[in-house]
C-alpha cells in the first residue's frame, strides 16, 4: 500500500518580508508538527511554500 500525503501551502508575500530568519520562525512550528518542505517557487511578488506529510 502506498503512502497517502496531507499538502500544504504557504505563501510569503513581500510585505510579510523575506528574512530568512522570518521565513526560519514561520516553517519551524510546522516542521513540529510533522510537515516537511518539498518546493519552492517564486510567483509575482510573493514566495510559495509547499510542505507535505503523511495522512
Amino acid at each position: 500500500m502506498s503512502t497517502r500525503w496531507n499538502y500544504k501551502v504557504v505563501e510569503i508575500t513581500q510585505w510579510m518580508g523575506l528574512k530568512p530568519k522570518k521565513i526560519e520562525e514561520l516553517i519551524a512550528p510546522l516542521g513540529q508538527l510533522g510537515w516537511e518542505l518539498v518546493s519552492v517557487t517564486q510567483v509575482a511578488a510573493s514566495t510559495v511554500l509547499y510542505l507535505k506529510k503523511p495522512a
